[in-house]
């Protein structure tokens, strides 16, 4: 069984496009994998807390030695890492806010790329001490924004400050595999508007697809070296 950690981050909860292409995404592929578990946190209704220096002290603070206070102060990171270890799949649905991303999704961010947790720093490793500890997942970004050409030689490019920041951060959330689908022209409202919801709608059983053929394959690798191990 596939697991799928489903992130919310608009702030709108009517008439929201990237609310909508969630949505759709999760029942087509309930369509196709009825079993699979979905995770579910609406970070847009519910943000989480911003870090502040009394988390980054607990963070850095070895764990027989935290005090209770640290502890309950980490829970909530503590459980947003627990489930993004247990997906397979982490699926974004976020609107572009200033080119950027929400900060309820920031937060989110923030409280799971964290120190021997989702990550491991180590100076004998050079001037590239990260190490990302998990792996394997594959990220869909489901995005929308009210301008258009932010795509890769598009006219916003350099502006677009949302799917580069995700795809940057994506080692931390342990993926290894990105698709983003994007809505744009918003704001204008015309017909490109029309043409690029039906696009970002027509891409999404191909995502699936994509991603459940790579899980197939994966689960075949893991089983084939399980074998390989017992021998």
């Amino acid at each position: 069984m596939t697991t799928l950690l489903h992130i919310d981050a608009s702030a709108r909860k009517e008439r929201s496009i990237t609310r909508d292409l969630g949505e759709r995404f999760k029942r087509q592929w309930r369509a196709v994998q009825p079993t699979d578990r979905f995770i579910y946190r609406d970070i847009g209704s519910s943000p989480p807390d911003f870090i502040s220096e009394s988390w980054i002290a607990a963070v850095f603070t070895p764990e027989e030695k935290r005090t209770d206070e640290q502890n309950v102060l980490l829970s909530l990171s503590d459980l947003l890492i627990e489930e993004l270890t247990e997906a397979d799949v982490i699926v974004i649905s976020t609107p572009m806010y200033n080119y950027g991303m929400p900060a309820s999704l920031k937060a989110w961010i923030d409280q799971i790329v964290r120190i021997n947790k989702t990550f491991t720093f180590d100076l004998d490793r050079g001037d590239f001490p990260l190490e990302p500890t998990l792996s394997g997942k594959s990220l869909v970004l489901l995005t929308a924004c009210g301008e258009f050409g932010f795509g890769e030689n598009g006219a916003r490019e350099t502006m677009n400050h949302l799917g580069p920041h995700l795809r940057t951060l994506s080692k931390y959330l342990g993926a290894d595999d990105i698709h983003e689908i994007r809505v744009e022209y918003q704001e204008f409202g015309d017909k490109r508007h029309k043409r690029s919801i039906e696009s970002a709608y027509e891409s999404i059983s191909g995502t699936i697809n994509n991603i459940a053929e790579k899980l197939e394959l994966r689960q075949e690798l893991d089983a084939t070296a399980s074998l390989a191990r017992k021998s």
